[in-house]
């Protein structure tokens, strides 16, 4: 066992092969991660296109100026993120993101539903996210998902507070 000064959480440092949460890999390490992170980065790329088409929704029918002012922003984020990805896929295997697919989007009934899908979709991103940035080993990539998923993070208190600040939890 490697020494844990004070009481840090280093978990990092004795984390066992085959763990008992039900993931398939030890998550710190570089070499068994990159396969799977450039997939998961391929599927980024969709799914960041995917968000931007809903947000463009969400902002045609937002109830105020406001709630579009952050949603476009927002917006705008995910095409950066895109790009960003697109970059990080470059980088690491040489080609172009190809064989993208844009699944059907399912619109919402109501905004309030929209913001509500979205602030999940946003917390599922970073838990995505991590696990690319897990198996970066440039300092370069390693910022740029840095980057990102703070974005995501900060996407989604700003869709928590499209959901108060509409009322939504009013129902």
């Amino acid at each position: 066992m490697s020494y844990c000064p004070y009481d840090f959480d280093c978990h990092f440092m004795r984390y066992p092969a085959n763990l008992q949460n039900g993931m398939d890999e030890r998550p710190y390490t570089y070499p068994d991660n990159l396969p799977r992170a450039i997939n998961l980065i391929r599927e980024a790329v969709s799914g960041e296109r995917g968000d931007e088409l809903f947000y463009d929704y969400l902002i045609k029918n937002s109830p105020n100026e406001e709630s579009r002012n952050v949603i476009t922003g927002i917006r705008d984020n995910e095409r950066k993120h895109n790009r960003m990805f697109r970059q990080i896929y470059h980088d690491l295997t040489g080609k172009s993101v190809s064989g993208v697919q844009n699944e059907e989007m399912q619109y919402p009934k109501h905004f309030c539903d929209g913001v509500k899908k979205a602030l999940y979709g946003e917390l599922a991103a970073v838990q995505r996210y991590r696990k690319i940035l897990f198996a970066m080993q440039s300092r370069v990539h390693i910022n740029m998902l840095t980057e990102i998923i703070t974005d995501e993070i900060r996407h989604a208190s700003l869709y928590n507070f499209l959901y108060s600040f509409n009322q939504c939890f009013k129902g």
